[in-house]
């Protein structure tokens, strides 16, 4: 039966909650060894954030939590948020267990002005976010509502020329900007290959400009924008580590970006 994409809201939260169950016990995200301290966070987004101490941060699409808590574990005061209630179940499971300074909750990004109308020092959100969304210029006006005046949203994604390729990267097979919905079934997940679970899921691609173009129309101002030729998550296909914790597809070598980041400021 073909997936509808007006459900695609429904859709995506079953997805997630599928894939809360597979990746909570991975080797991918390594629960248990967050659980005892390590940080989820990377280079890239520890560089762009700076100091967080004593900061109030808006977590988007914030999975279960991993890096919520570590923002709160460097003296940043959380919320996160994210679709899937399994997600949200366990982050504050793992924040009450150690006391952090994380509030969890579970909404939509679009349904966050009339759910939960707080305003934030910093609004963060990373890697495999905002390919969920139909509505970029949307996304960007929730942004612009929640932060404080001269506050500011740190943002790293994937790049969109990867998802124009198949998951082998044998062929380009995906426009680069939004056109049709994607919609895929699949078996297990990134961060679990070796399952049978069946995973169905509705996406979407956005080039450069439309992220950018949507948060400059919403009030945002562009301070910096970086594309970086690895990746610091070994999440795709082909993929080889080449230093520490950075990743690129082995017959791409650097020639591609893998992921960009930007930050914005409202003025």
């Amino acid at each position: 039966m073909s997936l509808n994409p007006k459900n695609y809201a429904s859709i995506n939260k079953q997805n997630w909650n599928k894939r809360t169950e597979l990746h909570v016990h991975s080797k991918f995200y390594d629960h248990e060894t967050f659980k005892k301290g390590r940080s989820s966070l990377n280079e890239i987004e520890l560089h762009l954030l700076g100091s967080v101490k004593g900061k109030k941060i808006l977590h988007l699409q914030c999975h279960f939590g991993q890096d919520s808590i570590s923002l709160a574990r460097l003296g940043a005061d959380v919320v996160g948020l994210d679709i899937s209630d399994k997600a949200i179940e366990i982050a504050i499971h793992q924040a009450e267990t150690e006391n952090a300074k994380a509030k969890f909750i579970c909404y939509s990004v679009y349904d966050l002005p009339k759910e939960y109308f707080h305003q934030f020092d910093i609004v963060y959100s990373s890697y495999g976010v905002i390919g969920w969304l139909p509505d970029i210029n949307k996304w960007a006006s929730v942004i612009a509502n929640a932060l404080k005046p001269n506050g500011q949203f740190v943002f790293v994604e994937f790049h969109p020329i990867v998802w124009m390729f198949d998951n082998e990267f044998n062929s380009v097979t995906y426009n680069y900007n939004k056109s049709e919905p994607i919609i895929e079934t699949e078996k297990g997940s990134y961060a679990n290959t070796i399952t049978n679970e069946i995973i169905e899921s509705i996406s979407w691609n956005h080039g450069l400009a439309e992220v950018i173009d949507s948060l400059l129309k919403n009030g945002l101002i562009l301070n910096d924008f970086r594309e970086y030729d690895y990746s610091p998550y070994n999440c795709l296909q082909q993929m080889e580590e080449y230093e520490s914790n950075k990743f690129r597809i082995k017959k791409f070598g650097n020639k591609i970006p893998l992921v960009y980041s930007l930050v914005c400021n409202k003025s």
